[in-house]
């Protein structure tokens, strides 16, 4: 038996999706922890492309249990979507479980989510417009609607008209917005619960009952370690705890019920939206690393900034988040080149520096200190054991593990399930010490 946690420890877009369906396979239960609809995850099976945003990428399987933690913010439109969308291609959502104690995102929130980043102007965040910072924001305020409110007709009633009313005042007052009709809203999100009861229960009993009986527990997070609320580039971050320590509170789990965390990073660094990001590639070779691995946002199509991969926030995700072992992604997309850099350190205001500081700041004004290494320019997708790598592509993912202090337990070297080596399986692979017995760092698990 094992509990994982899967994150992403660059800014998200890591290729969690297929990290996280690839180890679904040994998983007995998948479980969503944080985030919303601003998050999505793509998965390739047999030449087919699913796109979901808040149903856990376990959904593939049969006999896997999938679970919407309380952390999670709900947009009942998108996840009702969802459960079509897979109904079409005849895949089987009755093992899908929401928690009730989760948030629902309202038409208010979107709304609100949208004049607020445009009000901005110059001082954007970069936000999706999907209503999830206003969401949590109504959470803490503790004037938010849960799963279970939905559940409760009169009572619902009796929150919304309040609770419309009220943010009426910010949309025409403050946005110049026109209202929104209470009893629209009401109908409406009454309809969405009446499709959704049969998936709703107290999930962290569910999930406490399958590590009584011993099940394999794959926990997946949303975005990436750098869009942590209290541990990111703040205040370029989402709104939620992406970090390991969130999986906790989202499913309402003890940290001593969890075995390992994997964190997935690309063999590069990608960043959407506002932000500073110190080894991003302008030009020429910064639109190769985007075409080549289609670097266009799940959720909104945008295009993702592309730069080389920085071993100073990996070391810090590291850090973070506990992780134990790691998923290189993406290698590929390096194949064509010749030679390829990887950041070591920064320099800030004329000192090196190999810690990530905590101010924005100071993070925008840190230069790449940069460790060239030659490329190996012949294809590797179809590599499936480390063997079959070219040797100057194994001294590149040796080099990222050193400077890392993790190992690589798997290699993505393509979108499909298939075009992937897996070094060892963290869920029934052995938790290996981080330092051999001599006391030097791991640098890769042996197959």
């Amino acid at each position: 038996m094992a509990n994982v946690i899967v994150i992403g420890a660059q800014w998200g877009d890591e290729g969690k999706g297929k990290i996280t369906d690839l180890l679904s396979r040994s998983a007995d239960v998948v479980v969503r922890y944080q985030g919303g609809v601003n998050a999505g995850h793509t998965i390739v099976v047999k030449g087919q492309t699913f796109k979901l945003h808040l149903i856990p990428s376990g959904i593939l399987y049969p006999n896997t249990d999938c679970i919407i933690g309380c952390g999670t913010v709900i947009d009942p439109q998108i996840l009702i979507a969802e459960l079509d969308q897979l109904k079409e291609l005849n895949i089987s959502t009755d093992h899908l479980l929401i928690s009730e104690t989760a948030h629902v995102t309202m038409p208010y929130h979107r709304l609100i989510d949208q004049a607020s980043e445009e009000r901005r102007g110059s001082h954007k965040i970069g936000t999706t417009g999907r209503g999830i910072g206003p969401t949590y924001a109504d959470k803490s305020e503790r004037i938010g609607i849960r799963v279970l409110d939905l559940m409760d007709p009169d009572g619902l009633r009796e929150q919304l008209e309040w609770t419309i009313n009220y943010k009426n005042v910010i949309l025409e007052k403050l946005y110049n917005l026109p209202p929104l009709d209470p009893g629209e809203v009401i109908e409406q999100y009454l309809g969405y619960a009446e499709r959704l009861r049969p998936h709703v229960v107290d999930t962290s009993l569910k999930i406490s009952d399958a590590i009584v009986r011993r099940r394999n527990i794959l926990f997946e997070g949303a975005q990436g370690t750098l869009l942590d609320l209290d541990h990111g580039t703040y205040p370029y971050v989402t709104s939620s705890n992406p970090v390991a320590g969130g999986a906790c509170v989202g499913t309402g789990v003890g940290p001593t019920m969890i075995d390992r965390v994997i964190g997935v990073s690309k063999a590069y660094t990608t960043r959407v939206g506002e932000g500073p990001f110190p080894t991003e590639l302008h030009g020429e070779l910064g639109e190769l690393l985007c075409d080549r691995g289609a670097e266009f946002g799940t959720t909104t199509g945008r295009k993702r900034r592309c730069g080389w991969f920085d071993a100073v926030i990996g070391r810090y995700a590291v850090r973070i988040n506990g992780m134990d072992c790691m998923a290189l992604t993406k290698l590929d997309v390096l194949d064509e080149l010749e030679s390829i850099q990887v950041c070591v350190a920064y320099e800030i205001d004329g000192d090196r520096s190999e810690h990530f500081p905590t101010s924005s700041r100071k993070f925008a004004r840190c230069r790449p200190i940069y460790k060239t290494l030659p490329g190996w320019q012949v294809s590797t997708t179809d590599c499936r054991t480390l063997e079959e790598l070219p040797q100057q592509a194994l001294d590149y993912l040796k080099f990222l593990a050193e400077l890392m202090e993790v190992p690589i337990a798997i290699v993505s070297l393509g979108a499909s399930r298939d075009q992937t080596i897996i070094v060892e399986d963290p869920i029934h692979g052995p938790k290996r010490a981080l330092l051999h017995p001599d006391g030097t760092p791991a640098t890769l698990l042996s197959a």
